[in-house]
């Protein structure tokens, strides 16, 4: 096994107990080498004394290849794991941030599952480690999924994994969030990670979407169990949303077909001139038809039907009245009595428009378990409409 260890900015302490618990945890028959990818750190301690603390665990180690790898700039998350991915030469990559420490028994329950199935990518447990008291949050085993604006969010298994009533075993997952293992060459094959993506976010869900539609498929495994320390803000930016929003139109371009403009939705963005330059996507639907890759569609029926397609979706925007400038809007706490209030672009303002004539005031929810505010006359006495979750 490889295991690629990702950081920019972090302070050394981290990456050192990340090393040495790796290093501790995982039987030495199984951990080949470790890779550390720098994207252009601007602390002077992860240069020579990351350099020195290297040197002593190779020393401590001689069997264990450490390789370094050191951007000149920064090219954000997706490559600098693609950069890691590229070093290893293990049969198995774990790809990791480098905020984290492994658990006992973290790296077998992983290979396991590969060995078994090479088309599948595999993701570990990850417990919080809070970055003020290093105290450790147990996190249950959960799917990764996402909502239309490619936001990462927990998910549950789908009912056939708690039918098993065994909570040891693996469960199928829609995406991954972004810690992962996985063949070294299947992923390869599948096109590893979309190197377009820009600095953070989207690119594990654009992977999850991959994985399962040409030829793979994705489990989250209980057994394995992963310290992840949250961090007090991002390295890269102060806010990703500019990022996100850009990488998710991107996903949406390459793999979404008619359900793309779901993501225009979800960021409240016109489905024509954006106005987001996403890069150039030429080379990843060649890869997509290459591959043979199944539609999205498919995706949706057979591996996340929890996602809502929004396809009876007829209309959207603000509802406003033609002679002055008054919008219908969701009101005040708790937010059932509609009302008329200067137009603004603000969720209380969204309207949709179903073809089953529901019309939803404030953001539609992105998946079917979800109710949204629906304008409905109750006919009361008092003929007032009010919204209602439907």
């Amino acid at each position: 096994m490889a295991v690629v260890l990702v950081f920019l900015d972090e302070a050394l302490s981290i990456i050192k107990r990340a090393i040495r618990s790796i290093i501790d945890r995982t039987p030495k028959h199984l951990l080949r080498e470790i890779i550390l990818v720098d994207d252009n750190s601007s602390n002077e301690d992860l240069k020579g004394d990351l350099d020195i603390y290297v040197k002593s665990i190779q020393e401590q180690n001689p069997g264990l290849r450490i390789g370094r790898v050191r951007h000149g700039e920064q090219l954000g998350l997706a490559s600098s794991r693609i950069s890691g991915w590229r070093a290893a030469t293990a049969d198995v990559v774990a790809l990791l941030d480098a905020h984290i420490e492994v658990h006992e028994m973290w790296a077998e329950p992983l290979l396991t599952q590969i060995k078994l199935d090479r088309t599948v990518v595999v993701s570990p447990v990850f417990d919080r480690v809070n970055y003020y008291d290093l105290a450790v949050v147990n996190y249950h085993a959960s799917a990764h999924a996402f909502d239309w604006a490619l936001w990462c969010m927990y998910e549950s298994f789908r009912p056939e994994w708690y039918k098993l009533n065994d909570p040891s075993m693996p469960g199928k997952s829609p995406s991954v969030m972004g810690i992962l293992a996985a063949d070294r060459k299947f992923l390869g094959e599948i096109g590893a990670l979309d190197e377009g993506m820009q600095v953070y976010g989207g690119e594990n869900v654009e992977l999850g979407i991959r994985v399962w539609t040409c030829g793979g498929s994705i489990e989250v495994v209980p057994c394995s169990k992963i310290a992840h320390i949250e961090r007090a803000h991002k390295p890269y930016m102060p806010d990703l949303v500019p990022a996100m929003k850009r990488n998710a139109l991107r996903v949406a371009e390459v793999w979404m077909d008619e359900y793309k403009h779901n993501v225009n939705l979800a960021w409240r963005m016109p489905f024509k001139d954006h106005g987001i330059d996403i890069g150039d996507v030429s080379e990843r639907k060649k890869l997509r038809k290459r591959l043979k890759c199944k539609p999205f569609k498919w995706y949706l029926e057979n591996v996340y039907p929890q996602l809502d397609p929004l396809d009876d979706l007829v209309a959207s925007g603000e509802m406003k009245h033609m002679d002055t400038n008054l919008c219908i809007d969701f009101g005040h706490p708790p937010w059932n009595t509609p009302i008329a209030d200067t137009c603004q672009p603000y969720g209380g303002q969204y309207t949709y428009y179903r073809g089953s004539g529901e019309l939803y005031i404030g953001r539609i929810k992105s998946h079917k378990y979800n109710e949204n505010r629906c304008l409905v006359d109750m006919g009361e006495a008092t003929h007032i409409p009010g919204l209602y979750q439907w």
